[in-house]
């Protein structure tokens, strides 16, 4: 660790002044974007599709590996299956149009959703404490669990809300109805879709999505906060103070000092937030997750039966959670309980989300604070002594 600069002047303490709604929008634009960048990178080093930050509401490489060849006869993984190539290739072979109309449709959906939840965090954890509002790069004193974890919750709650036609539309989405030019494009099958199942067949099995996206962003945003601040704060005050403790000068009286630690402890703990993070988010998001696989398939099932013989659908998709909680007992008792039905694939799930979560929390970090009034000192009272973080 470096050695206490005692030089270094006091910095500006009240140089903070309130954030600016547009700064959230592009924290949360800007973090979106890399997540999607960052999947497609994760997804290359696993030669599987990922589910990582916040969950692909709809893949909008799906098309794309729909028309390669290679992909439909099973072939094995090669360069030629990777993002660009797959994409060359249905450019080649269908235009220029499929992009736009075949892989700007979801990827600008995934985008928005992402925005929504980490603008909607942002503004809800400035309302709740009011260090947060301020236009700093660090924010002292940190919010407390009970504030990140709400701001998250509500951010959760708002991208459920959301992001509920395009589960709708994810969860009855077939690359037949594309592949047989049923439909020209993304945009015409998203129109198509959500007029045949209206709001009541968009916000079936919403009170599932509501309790995986509030809880999971409520622990998944506590944990990033907690360790990225309160965390790294102890560590300061713990390290440094202890070690000015025994300096000379500093006995018998009140004491002031300017440090700089280390430049990778920063980092350091920011990686082991996002870290934090994931795991956390995953414990909560994983076992729902199977419950909501299995009520999506029961009424996709309702769909197409009240289509075939023309029904209403109100009793059976009040009924719907009744006979999926049936299903996923009898599908617990044949792997030996709920505990290892519900967290199955568990450990492989959180080594995908890890990377590219943490990769995405710290660009989100990194463009929040680049918006941030650069002049800034945070306060630390330890002992008799008053420790100035520069």
């Amino acid at each position: 660790m470096n050695k206490l600069d005692v030089s270094a002047p006091p910095p500006d303490l009240d140089s903070g002044t309130a954030r600016k709604p547009q700064s959230n929008i592009v924290s949360g634009t800007s973090a979106a974007g890399v997540r999607a960048i960052g999947v497609q990178l994760v997804t290359f080093y696993f030669r599987a599709p990922v589910k990582a930050f916040f969950r692909m509401r709809v893949d909008y490489m799906q098309m794309a590996r729909a028309v390669n060849p290679g992909i439909r006869t099973g072939e094995r993984w090669s360069y030629r299956q990777t993002t660009p190539l797959l994409l060359a290739h249905a450019v080649k072979h269908h235009g220029w149009g499929f992009i736009p109309n075949q892989v700007l449709p979801p990827l600008i959906a995934n985008i928005s959703i992402g925005a929504v939840l980490y603008t909607t965090y942002l503004t809800a954890l400035s309302n709740l404490h009011s260090p947060s509002s301020q236009h700093t790069k660090r924010v002292y004193p940190p919010p407390t669990l009970t504030s990140t974890f709400t701001a998250g919750f509500a951010a959760g709650t708002v991208q459920s809300l959301m992001a509920a036609p395009l589960d709708a539309l994810s969860m009855r989405f077939k690359v037949s109805e594309m592949l047989e030019g049923q439909y020209k494009s993304m945009w015409a099958y998203g129109r198509h879709k959500l007029r045949e199942i209206g709001a009541r067949g968009v916000f079936a099995g919403y009170g599932l999505s509501f309790l995986k996206e509030s809880l999971g962003y409520g622990v998944f945003f506590a944990g990033f906060e907690f360790v990225k601040q309160q965390a790294y704060f102890e560590y300061i005050t713990w390290y440094y103070g202890r070690r000015h403790r025994h300096t000379p000068g500093h006995e018998g009286g009140d004491s002031q000092i300017f440090i700089r630690p280390h430049y990778a402890l920063e980092p350091t703990f920011l990686l082991l937030a996002g870290v934090t993070a994931s795991v956390s988010q995953h414990l909560i998001q994983h076992p729902l997750s199977k419950i909501q696989d299995v009520h999506y398939a029961r009424l996709e099932s309702i769909d197409y039966v009240s289509k075939i013989k023309d029904k209403s659908v109100v009793e059976s998709y009040t009924n719907a959670y009744k006979r999926t909680l049936s299903q996923c007992s009898q599908q617990a008792v044949k792997l030996g309980g709920w505990r290892r039905w519900l967290y199955r694939g568990f450990l492989m799930g959180t080594l995908r989300q890890v990377p590219s979560t943490s990769a995405g929390l710290i660009v989100f970090e990194l463009v929040r604070r680049r918006f941030a009034d650069a002049r800034e000192g945070v306060v630390i009272e330890y002992d008799n002594s008053r420790i100035l973080l520069s």
